[in-house]
């Protein structure tokens, strides 16, 4: 009989992800009344209120799934990245909710800026702790899996090296079963070749393997099928691993339609949870800049409007989510306004940029006004950068994977312009690279990233001879 692989060696997984969620809200109640018991604060119903508020937005905030490894530098510093990030967009939700319900005055400052600087450490600190906890219950003995692959093909050695890299899984490969030879494998793995998949059944009735993945090919779905029938009659847990990757997948995960298993293989990272997320930081993020940038703003309009005949603002068409086409504002930095089907991108010393619109391209001030496309929910402040109507229909006949950018709403700035790839693009292969990074910003998505990028794009700003 074919298992699922849910039996009792699963369990640790699940509890982490309890601790994890429940930690994170004991230890954001526990950190607020530390510190109203630092400032000699009561507890008011207001205070008993905000601690019920808070313990339910951990809930849903803070990360439930990761990886376990946790206590590795690398995982601890971008699992410390994606909390600071979640807990200022908590505290953001929290600032906000006291401000529209005139009750924010009601609160210690004192109090809140303690609760802000003491809780991020310590929500680290319990992640690493349970994290080690339970990857100890994992690896012990009685919790390793052992695992056969059928198939030894690329995909198949591939899964192999990840498993064997990552002790956490709590999994030790014992090799392929296979019908080829080993000298007519394209790579060869550390793990050995079992047998034929005519063997396999015999194997893992002799041995008790408890995981079998099968790594072949969509296209030998009759072998597949034959295989599987025969190993009906085993006990272990079966998996097929479907060669899906030779295509280029856009947060690729598995969902069910009324039980039916599908595989998303190009989607929007912003579905469900993620998505209130990545809302919530840009309104928030953009109406801070807004009012701090207000004045400067008024002082812009002026200067254009005095330097120069012509409109303050630039409305361009662009394509936005899923390839609409949408309005974008910008400050006007040139003597001519461009929305034909031929726009000409800005060059060096372009003669069409006047004074002050030099100035304002130089340091990106020129983009405040898409803010307002962000409170409109044209645009998101990290995104792919959007291109003029003409150049979408220009290169999208010569980029692979160039719409695909368009699963998101476009961004002011993005992974692609803080890594270099800003300004004109002179050929084909710039826009391709500059694609090639708006394709991995949408595949590995996180609020940390884009807290990361924004403040990427402060140094950027200041530094970048692109911009002209």
């Amino acid at each position: 009989m074919v298992h699922n692989g849910h039996n009792n060696r699963d369990l640790p997984h699940g509890l982490m992800i309890v601790l994890r969620q429940v930690s994170a809200a004991i230890i954001t109640v526990v950190t607020l009344r530390l510190s109203m018991w630092a400032f000699d604060v009561n507890m008011s119903d207001s205070y008993q209120a905000l601690m019920i508020i808070a313990t339910l937005l951990a809930l849903i905030l803070f990360p439930s799934r990761q990886q376990t490894g946790l206590h590795s530098s690398n995982r601890v510093w971008s699992a410390s990245l994606s909390l600071f990030a979640r807990w200022i967009f908590f505290f953001a939700i929290l600032l906000l909710l006291g401000y529209g319900t005139k009750t924010s005055s009601i609160f210690s400052r004192k109090t809140l800026f303690t609760w802000l600087i003491l809780t991020p450490p310590l929500l680290v600190m319990a992640q690493v702790c349970i994290d080690i906890l339970i990857s100890r219950m994992i690896l012990s003995t009685e919790n390793v899996r052992r695992v056969v692959i059928a198939g030894a093909n690329n995909l198949g050695q591939a899964l192999a090296k990840k498993i064997d890299s990552t002790p956490q899984l709590g999994m030790n490969v014992e090799g392929f079963f296979d019908d080829r030879s080993e000298d007519r494998l394209e790579n060869k793995s550390s793990s050995p070749i079992l047998g034929t998949l005519k063997n396999l059944p015999e194997y893992i009735r002799s041995f008790g393997t408890d995981v079998i993945f099968i790594a072949m090919p969509m296209r030998n779905i009759q072998r597949v099928s034959e295989l599987l029938d025969r190993l009906r009659d085993t006990t272990a847990s079966i998996y097929f691993v479907p060669d899906i990757f030779v295509f280029d997948l856009i947060q690729c995960r598995t969902a069910d339609i009324d039980g039916i298993p599908v595989i998303a293989l190009c989607e929007t990272p912003f579905q469900g949870t993620q998505g209130i997320v990545k809302k919530f930081s840009d309104y928030i993020i953009a109406s801070i800049v807004l009012l701090l940038t207000a004045p400067l703003m008024l002082a812009i309009a002026i200067a254009i409007k005095v330097s120069s005949p012509g409109s303050v603002i630039f409305k361009q068409r662009r394509y936005g989510l899923d390839g609409h086409e949408i309005t974008v504002y910008k400050f006007r930095s040139m003597k001519v306004t461009e929305d034909s089907g031929v726009v000409k991108q800005a060059t060096q010393n372009d003669e069409r940029v006047t004074r002050i619109g030099a100035f304002l391209r130089k340091y990106s001030l020129d983009e405040l006004p898409q803010f307002i496309n962000v409170l409109q929910g044209r645009m998101s402040v990290v995104g792919p950068r959007p291109h003029a109507v003409a150049h979408n229909e220009e290169y999208r006949l010569l980029v692979s994977g160039y719409m695909i950018r368009h699963k998101v709403n476009p961004g002011i700035t993005g992974l692609a312009q803080v890594l270099g790839y800003r300004g004109e693009t002179k050929t084909v292969e710039a826009m391709q690279k500059r694609v090639d990074y708006d394709l991995e910003y949408l595949r590995n998505w996180s609020l940390s990233m884009d807290l990361r990028i924004i403040m990427k794009t402060i140094s950027v700003v200041f530094n970048d001879k692109m911009a002209y």
